[in-house]
C-alpha cells in the first residue's frame, strides 16, 4: 500500500492533492504537487482535437494538424505527469498517464512525414489500414484492462475509460472496413471522451484548491 493510500485509510483524504483514484484532497500547509490534472488536461485536449478532425469539423479532412499536439501535449506532457506520479507512489496514475503519453507519441510518429512508417506500406494503403486497425485494437485492450481497478473506486474514470473504449473500437472497425460513417461514430465518442476528461481535470483542480468556489463530483465510491 502506497503512502498516499495509507494516509487515505487513516485520515480519509490525501495530502498530495487529488489522485487519479480518488479525486480528493486534504489541505495542508506543505503539500506535494500532484501532476495528475496536468496529464488529464493534456489527454483531454489532444483527444478532443483529433476527434473533431475525425468528424470533419469545419470541413477539415486531414488529421495532420494534431501531430504537434500529440507529441508535446498528449504525448510528452502526459508521459511526464505519469512519471512524476511515481514520486507520489501512485501506481495506477503513473501507469495510466505514462501509457497514454506513449500512445500519443507513437501515434504522432506513425504520421510524421519522413518517419518511414507510412512509407513502409507505400502510403495509406489497405495493408496500412489493416495494420493501423490492429494498433487501435491493442490500445483498446489496454484501455479495457485499466477499467477493473476503478470499478469500486471512481465512477468518473469508469465512464471516461468506457467511452474511450467504444471510440477505439469504432475507429478500428472503421479503419478495417473503410466506412467513413463508422469512423465518424468513433470520432463522436472521442469528442465525448475529451469532454469527460476535461470535466475530470477541472474537478480535480477544484478539489486541490482550498479556496475554490465550488467542487464537482467525481463519483468516488471507495477510498479503500
Amino acid at each position: 500500500m502506497s503512502e498516499i493510500s495509507k494516509d487515505l485509510e487513516k485520515n480519509g483524504k490525501s495530502q498530495a492533492g487529488p489522485t487519479l483514484e480518488y479525486g480528493d484532497t486534504r489541505v495542508r500547509k506543505h503539500r506535494t504537487v500532484n501532476q495528475v490534472p496536468m496529464g488529464i488536461f493534456s489527454f483531454a485536449a489532444t483527444t478532443f482535437l483529433l476527434s473533431m478532425f475525425i468528424v470533419h469539423t469545419r470541413n477539415v479532412q486531414a488529421n495532420n494538424a494534431v501531430i504537434g499536439m500529440a507529441i508535446f501535449a498528449g504525448g510528452l506532457t502526459q508521459f511526464l505527469a505519469g512519471q512524476w506520479s511515481i514520486a507520489l507512489k501512485e501506481t495506477y496514475a503513473s501507469t495510466v498517464l505514462s501509457s497514454y503519453g506513449a500512445f500519443w507519441m507513437s501515434y504522432a510518429t506513425i504520421f510524421i512525414p519522413g518517419s518511414g512508417v507510412l512509407d513502409a506500406f507505400g502510403g495509406p494503403t489497405e495493408e496500412f489500414n489493416q495494420a493501423f486497425g490492429l494498433y487501435l485494437m491493442v490500445w483498446l485492450m489496454i484501455t479495457l484492462m485499466f477499467i477493473p481497478p476503478m470499478l469500486r473506486k471512481n465512477l468518473s474514470f469508469v465512464i471516461l475509460l468506457s467511452t474511450l473504449s467504444v471510440s477505439l473500437l469504432l475507429l478500428a472497425i472503421g479503419t478495417w472496413n473503410g466506412k467513413p460513417s463508422v469512423n465518424k461514430a468513433g470520432g463522436a465518442f472521442g469528442i465525448m471522451t475529451g469532454l469527460i476528461a476535461f470535466y475530470v481535470g477541472v474537478a480535480m483542480l477544484m478539489a486541490a484548491e482550498p479556496t475554490a468556489l465550488f467542487h464537482l463530483p467525481l463519483g468516488v465510491w471507495s477510498e479503500d
